[in-house]
């Protein structure tokens, strides 16, 4: 075969490289053949061969190449740096987790009263920790570890379970523990304290207080716990919970008496008005009109005040709603329940 030939073949020879052959090397092999016109002829054949990618060959040789050896790991830790002791003093003061609470936050969960409750018992020096008294509610106590005495009794290192329940009290009872010649509404769950060890042996008993207070005339719901955090944040005017009351009017009520509320009158130098007020339907059994009348502030006599200053007089006044809890129409008077969940939501308290 000769040169011009060979040129003519390498003219006319194409190839369409498809996707897959996209990286290809096109190679020749030369043939050397006899044949009888050309005894001592060359030809020269294409012939395709793969071509790995680059990567392929890295990954091909790290993978037949020895593997290195991990250092081992030797037994002697690395020492701890030392900081000086106002560096670690810092630390903890500021960032390591303790046990240690608010000493009005202790008492509260122990059962004693409310948030503001033991503020003001710890501002009357009725609160001693490890034998000293202590007048400063924002001390930081641990409970497992020092010693609190609340009126001489030392407070229990195991708390007992929060406990709820809801009392329609009676004419004549008073809302504290405090010694008075008038009983108190804690004196209607003796029954239920001296039950306590049978209904739940192995659980120090609680200290129950009230929610909020009813003056001795007054008469419906009061609730009764030992849950201070609980009693704190539903008898909080932040909490935004009203409170219905029945008032029975000893006399006669006009359109002017309802205005005369609506537009209310002014509590320790606050001016104070009703969210609703409403004259109830004349029942037969009833001889006394009655009203309707809705708080939110809870301020000290709030609803005997404003009728008072409409010019009226009450016969009896009865609460039977806070928030979304009603009294039970069938509890009967110096009778309570225990809340469970549903009613304790009622209240805003638990989960939403």
């Amino acid at each position: 075969m000769t040169v011009s030939a060979i040129t003519t073949a390498l003219s006319t020879f194409h190839i369409s490289k498809p996707s897959s052959l996209s990286h290809t090397h096109l190679r020749f092999r030369t043939l050397l053949s006899h044949s009888l016109s050309s005894p001592s002829s060359y030809f020269i054949t294409p012939w395709i061969l793969p071509t790995y990618y680059p990567r392929h060959l890295h990954v091909t040789a790290s993978v037949n190449s020895p593997t290195k050896k991990k250092p081992k790991p030797t037994n002697d830790p690395t020492p701890e740096p030392r900081y000086s002791k106002a560096a670690r003093r810092f630390y903890n003061d500021n960032f390591k987790q303790s046990s240690s609470q608010r000493l009005s936050k202790v008492l509260a969960a122990a059962g004693v009263a409310s948030r503001r409750s033991c503020e003001q018992l710890i501002f009357d020096g009725r609160v001693t920790v490890n034998g000293s008294v202590c007048n400063t509610p924002q001390t930081r106590v641990d409970p497992k570890k020092d010693m609190i005495y609340v009126n001489g009794n030392r407070l229990p290192k195991k708390l007992p379970p929060k406990v709820y329940l809801a009392l329609n009290k009676p004419k004549g009872y008073i809302c504290s523990a405090g010694e008075s010649e008038t009983k108190s509404v804690l004196s209607l769950f003796n029954d239920y304290m001296k039950s306590w060890d049978k209904r739940n042996p192995g659980q120090p008993k609680p200290r129950l207080f009230t929610v909020g207070r009813l003056d001795v005339a007054t008469t419906g719901l009061i609730i009764v716990t030992n849950d201070g955090e609980f009693a704190q944040k539903i008898s909080h005017p932040s909490s935004g919970l009203s409170k219905e009351y029945i008032a029975t009017i000893d006399g006669s009520v006009h359109k002017r008496h309802l205005v005369a509320i609506s537009e209310g009158t002014v509590i320790d130098g606050v001016h104070c008005t009703p969210d609703a007020v409403e004259l109830l339907p004349q029942q037969p059994d009833k001889t006394r009109p009655r009203l309707r009348i809705v708080v939110h502030e809870g301020r000290n006599h709030e609803v005997r005040e404003l009728v008072k200053s409409a010019g009226l007089q009450i016969y009896s006044l009865k609460r039977i709603r806070i928030g979304a809890f009603r009294l039970p129409p069938d509890l009967l008077l110096s009778k309570y329940i225990e809340l469970k969940p549903p009613q304790l939501k009622a209240l805003g308290w638990g989960e939403k």
